[in-house]
């Protein structure tokens, strides 16, 4: 086995996490930092343009190409479930959008870990501390930050349609979601920077890699974890880069961590890979036990979204624009000269936060609306004129797993997300099928006539309307919360409060498996924001 050097902190995942941590940790320059991501680089044309995320997911070139075990609550369906494999990890593919959650979601952190450092106030200084808000510094938002949050770069007639019938059904209009309560109806925040893609490899790593103290090593997938047994140091690990066995050390006598960054999926598979985890799910595989650590792999949480589809008349969408080589030719090159059109936005524009039911203390759903709409991902659009409307249960109560059922790192895991397992769940769904279509009846739309295209308005019990959500819920790609914070009297807690693993030194996990309970929004700015406490806990030290 080739030995590489030794390290003060080796990061593993170049995601969200993982590059601002390589940015913050590689300020002191007394500190050496190895960044290690098993993807290649960025350098990926359709990263880099927004409507890119079409080409990169489900492609071998920046997605994992991970898929769920076949769901109950699906129907016995089963889901792609991307996760990035580049540098950027998920922020290179996912749907830019800028979204904090709701300050009940820091409480229930709070609540969790028993630490009033989660609280919403001090989440929202480290917000700030990293933003570079279009709108300049307020008391929500900060200005000069590396992470740029823009508006978007376009509009559409359709969208300000359903926004004006969100509103008559009782949604106020909002112009910013960040604010801690989401209720209300507006387009959203987009991470994009002058009409490109802003990922945390761009914002972040891009200064950081020109430091000395920090050593990037991409195309290297690490098989597990150095720990001592004795002591519980993990003091390194083992990777594989062309073929062959290397390992890196981290130097634990001066203060030195391994920071677990490779994401709710990643995460889960190393730490087993290395003996930690569930006692006899690692026996079963052969796997000696360093810490017995139940947690690990379970309180998997995600958003499930019911894509609702209606068909309109009398109102251009992008199914009937992009339907031709003029359409095509015409959208290329208004994004070739003026950065905008259909290639700058956002797989959602719009956005709505609203109570699925008045029972609901706060904004409890949340809809990404679009001005196009297919069969499933990665299919064409339609040829008729419609619109998605796709509502998502933000505060979902099932809870699923994922864990690795090989010592083979190339091997996929068991994803099992348990979607709409609990009554509370479905009963959400059902209400939030009902809200759409309130929404859609709305006298703002009806001169476009819409139609319920899925799942059909013969749906209309609350039998009906499950199995409807079981038809047509899919991931919108935020898992979390696998190798949750926790107190110590919690026998599921995989990390303390400062996302330290537990009866493990020198080794703490830094990404969305840290979240006692999912964000009620996008997953990526709270991703960054755990980056940022991280961070803060290392150089205080």
């Amino acid at each position: 086995m080739t030995q590489t050097n030794t390290y003060d902190y080796i990061i593993i995942g170049a995601g969200s996490a993982g590059c601002m941590l390589a940015k913050r940790l590689t300020e002191n320059p007394n500190k050496k930092v190895l960044l290690i991501e098993a993807g290649k680089n960025d350098h990926y044309i359709w990263i880099h343009i927004p409507v890119g995320y079409l080409y990169c997911i489900d492609n071998p070139r920046a997605d994992w190409r991970f898929k769920t075990a076949t769901e109950k609550g699906l129907n016995g369906r089963s889901l792609l479930y991307p996760r990035g494999r580049v540098l950027g990890g998920c922020s290179s593919i996912n749907g830019m959008i800028y979204m904090r959650g709701q300050v009940g979601d820091y409480e229930s952190w709070v609540e969790a870990t028993g630490d009033d450092a989660w609280s919403w106030q001090k989440a929202l200084e480290r917000y700030k501390k990293f933003e570079d808000y279009h709108g300049g510094a307020n008391p929500w938002h900060g200005k000069g930050g590396e992470w740029t949050v823009s508006l978007q770069r376009l509009r559409w007639p359709i969208m300000d349609r359903f926004r004006e019938a969100a509103v008559e059904a009782g949604i106020p209009a909002s112009d910013d979601f960040n604010r801690g309560d989401n209720f209300g109806v507006g387009y959203f925040d987009v991470s994009q920077r002058a009409g490109f893609r802003l990922n945390t490899a761009k914002a972040f790593l891009k200064d950081a890699a020109k430091r000395s103290n920090l050593t990037l090593i991409t195309e290297a997938m690490v098989t597990k974890l150095k720990i001592d047994p004795t002591t519980k140091n993990c003091y390194g690990l083992e990777f594989l880069k062309e073929g062959i066995a290397h390992e890196a050390l981290c130097a634990i006598d001066r203060g030195g961590e391994v920071l677990l960054c490779a994401g709710s999926i990643g995460s889960v598979q190393i730490l087993e890979r290395s003996g930690i985890g569930a006692a006899s799910h690692l026996s079963s595989l052969g796997i000696p036990v360093i810490a017995d650590l139940p947690g690990v792999g379970e309180n998997l949480q995600d958003h499930l979204q019911l894509r609702m589809i209606y068909k309109v008349s009398g109102i251009k969408t992008l199914n009937t624009k992009a339907n031709s080589w003029l359409g095509k030719i015409l959208i290329g090159l208004e994004y070739l000269f003026k950065r905008s059109g259909p290639m700058s936005m956002a797989p959602s524009q719009l956005g709505a936060f609203a109570y699925s039911s008045p029972a609901q203390k706060s904004a409890n759903v949340e809809y990404h609306v679009q001005p196009l709409s297919l069969e499933k991902f990665g299919e064409g659009l339609h040829s008729f004129n419609a619109f998605t409307a796709s509502v998502c249960n933000i505060r979902p109560t099932s809870r699923g797993s994922v864990h690795i059922t090989s010592v083979d790192p190339e091997a996929p895991p068991v994803i099992a997300p348990n979607y709409l397992s609990t009554e509370e769940d479905r009963t959400i769904a059902a209400e939030s099928l009902r809200l759409t279509r309130k929404i859609v009846q709305s006298p703002a739309l009806q001169p476009y006539f819409p139609e319920e295209y899925k799942p059909g308005t013969q749906y209309q019990t609350e039998e009906e309307l499950v199995k409807a959500a079981g038809d047509i819920g899919t991931t919108i790609f935020h898992p979390v919360g696998t190798c949750k914070m926790g107190r110590a009297d919690d026998p599921m807690a995989v990390l303390d409060s400062q996302l330290r693993v537990r009866g493990i030194h020198h080794l703490r996990v830094v990404d969305a498996s840290a979240m006692p309970t999912i964000t009620s929004g996008n997953t990526a700015a709270p991703t960054m924001m755990i980056a940022e406490r991280a961070a803060e806990l290392l150089t205080s030290e």
